[in-house]
């Protein structure tokens, strides 16, 4: 009997966990799926990711010696970006470095559009949002990790460096150059004269 009794509570035990696990799954979807989508720039390889991220987790979570997890999210979204980095490196993806510049945030976010848009001004965010998509695939595969954390995640450098397991340095550095790539990509949309570049480790 106590054996019996034994296996019907863990069972019950394992329910309320699938339960746990099934209700987070769905609070986090959007925002994982949204995060693989900018990363990979394809909806079918981002659902895929998607499960893939959750699928690890889950197996992660049903680990009875792993440790215990202090902030779920951040945990997630480290484990949704290596997914995605993975699949980028399959695709060898190509590598671009340029020089920082002091402005580049500002220039990056003064193009979002307003609060209340008119119908110009919709079409015009959403040709913004075409050519900015555009530039985010002339990223390195860490570039647009670190700025599409920074910017659509609203995560600090010092949590990026930790869900990507960089030191803090190489996170600025990837900052800058993302930055600075999508300035001379972008440079039309604000009006900006391409600066010449100084000569220096960067280049």
């Amino acid at each position: 009997m106590g054996a019996v009794a034994g296996q019907w509570a863990a069972d019950v035990a394992e329910r309320a966990r699938a339960q746990d696990f099934d209700r987070w799954m769905l609070s986090e979807q959007r925002r994982i799926f949204n995060l693989c989508y900018r990363l990979l720039e394809d909806r079918d390889e981002a659902d895929s990711a998607t499960q893939d991220s959750f699928l690890k987790a889950y197996r992660a979570l049903q680990n009875a010696g792993a440790p215990p997890i202090e902030d779920r999210a951040k945990w997630l979204t480290r484990i949704a970006v290596n997914t995605c980095l993975d699949r980028l490196r399959s695709r060898a993806w190509k590598f671009w470095k340029r020089r920082p510049s002091a402005e580049d945030e500002e220039l990056i976010l003064a193009m979002a559009p307003s609060q209340d848009p008119s119908a110009e001004d919709r079409l015009f965010a959403r040709q913004i949002e075409m050519r900015l998509a555009e530039a985010l695939g002339r990223l390195s595969p860490r570039q647009r990790a670190v700025f599409l954390l920074k910017h659509y995640e609203d995560r600090r450098l010092e949590e990026i460096a930790e869900i990507l397991q960089l030191d803090l340095g190489t996170v600025k550095a990837h900052m800058a150059r993302a930055l600075s790539k999508l300035r001379e990509l972008l440079k039309d949309l604000y009006g900006v004269e391409r600066m010449p570049r100084k000569r220096n480790g960067f280049d």
